[in-house]
This record gives structure tokens, sequence and C-alpha cells, in this order.
């Protein structure tokens, strides 16, 4: 999810909520942290020179109890980051903590935001000596062999 759909989202909202993909929600008094712009750059296992950037928002749990995050005080502080930080409409990368930090894309469900897992893959696939995936055959559709052995003939 980009960061202006999150824009256009958070003012139709009464409140901000966040869930893993799992279901379990993020507590409704966590904090939005930091707001940002994360470069990477990098090489892949092909040689190929990259950069990625994304828009990062951190979520934190604290113990005040009572906070809840408002959709327009959420959307006054991506305002402030893109007047601050220069950022711009990237997709959206959201940290949170459970054993450790996770990093999630972010996708909307009508109702609440929902943090979906991210998985790493190889962006070099042609030249990082991964075999292509096999072709998959029904065993009915292989054709049978003339010569079939049969019981007592000697071939087994």
């Amino acid at each position: 999810m980009k960061l202006s759909e999150v824009k256009q989202i958070l003012p139709t909202l009464e409140n901000v909520e966040f869930q893993l993909e799992n279901g379990t929600f993020v507590p409704e008094h966590f904090h939005v942290t930091e707001v940002g712009i994360i470069t990477k750059n990098f090489i892949d296992c092909g040689g190929v020179i990259r950069t990625e950037k994304v828009v990062n928002f951190q979520l934190w749990n604290a113990d005040d109890f009572e906070h809840r995050l408002k959709p327009n005080k959420l959307l006054n502080i991506i305002k402030l980051s893109e007047e601050k930080l220069g950022i711009e409409d990237f997709e959206i990368e959201v940290e949170y903590q459970s054993e450790t930090i996770g990093k999630y894309d972010l996708e909307f469900n009508g109702k609440t935001f929902v943090l979906i897992n991210k998985t790493t893959a190889c962006l070099a696939q042609d030249a990082c000596g991964i075999p292509t995936e096999k072709q998959k055959k029904n065993l009915v559709e292989l054709s049978v062999n003339q010569t079939v052995c049969k019981p007592n003939s000697g071939c087994c």
C-alpha cells in the first residue's frame, strides 16, 4: 500500500487499528514512533546494483493504556514528515515488535490496516543458479511401458 492510499483512508476512520495477518490486533494503545523514508542500496547475487525506497511506520506499545492514536493525528504526523523529510509516495513498510522487530507490508481490509508478512526472494534468479521448477506430471497421464513385468516372469 502506498502512502497516498493511507492518506485517503485516514479521514474516513474513527480509530486507527492495526492487526497482524493472523488476526491478532496490535494493542489499541500503540504509538507511531517514527514515520520516515528508508533507502536501501545493495547489490544482488547477480551483480546488479539496486536501490529501494519505502516509507517506514514504526509501531510501539507503551504502558500508557489510555493512549489512542486518532486518524487526524496520524495524518498530521505524515504531513509533517512529507514536509520536513521530502517523503514521496512510496510503498509503506511497517516495523512492529513481537519477539523481534518484524517488517511488514501494509494492506487495508475496509476497517483495519493489516500487517502482511514479508518474505525474502532472489532478485536475480537467472544468475543465481536456482534450477527452474520441474514440470509436474500426473501419474495417470504417463504412458505405460508395454513390457510390463508380470509375477513369476523373472523380470523383477
